[in-house]
């Protein structure tokens, strides 16, 4: 079941902060340059310009070694983590 959350910051290419959550949520599958790497603002940028401020259905899926849930987001029915990969970062 997804949970409907308001995108406040994001971190980089694959990883965001809601308004409901004390831990940043990362995209499930999606692999985005390190911030200080090689590509890494453009990442950045592509996922601000796709969440940033929006509404999302936030679908958890695991947690990682930082406590951050890993999760499938949509904003209406479209799939950021889908985007995020057709823009190469897998």
């Amino acid at each position: 079941m997804a949970r409907k959350e308001r995108v406040t910051r994001v971190i980089d290419g694959d990883t965001f902060v809601t308004g409901s959550r004390k831990n940043p949520v990362r995209l499930a599958n999606v692999n985005a340059p390190e911030k200080g790497s090689l590509g890494a603002g453009a990442a950045t940028q592509a996922l601000r310009n796709l969440i940033q401020g929006q509404t999302v259905a936030v679908e958890t899926v695991a947690r990682d070694r930082y406590g951050r849930s890993v999760a499938n987001i949509k904003v209406g029915n479209r799939s950021v983590n889908a985007v995020m990969r057709r823009k190469g970062y897998k």
